[in-house]
């Protein structure tokens, strides 16, 4: 069964919204990476996800996302898109990590993450 990992925040201003969640919420937002702010919202002794606040591209530019860890995420994509899903961006290649988005058969955009062992 594939989990619920991450959530992401895009956002055409990030650094406002960064701003506004620390504020609000007092999460622990971290200094961007990949214009990329990674996201603690407690400690991992309480039910809850942790996430990010990133700068959304033109054709995604903002909205939240939630971001779901599978085995292999060429399976996961052909497998979403025989079921009527889109592909918004190929999998990228991260540092731990291979990321896709995807747009649900509804609308609903989501994302794929692979983590490499």
């Amino acid at each position: 069964m594939a989990r619920v990992v991450l959530f992401e925040l895009s956002s055409q201003n990030p650094e406002r919204a960064v701003q506004f969640y620390s504020t609000v919420f007092g999460w622990n937002i971290a200094e961007p990476r990949w214009d990329y702010y990674a996201v603690t919202t407690g400690s991992d002794d309480r039910p809850g996800i942790n996430g990010g606040i990133d700068l959304g591209p033109p054709d995604y530019p903002h909205g939240t996302r939630i971001i779901i860890e599978v085995d292999s995420i060429e399976e996961a994509i052909a497998k979403s898109v025989e079921n009527g899903a889109n592909i918004v961006r190929e999998p990228m290649d991260f540092d731990d990590f291979h990321l896709a988005y995807l747009v649900d058969p509804t609308g609903l955009g989501f994302g794929l993450i692979q983590y490499k062992s």
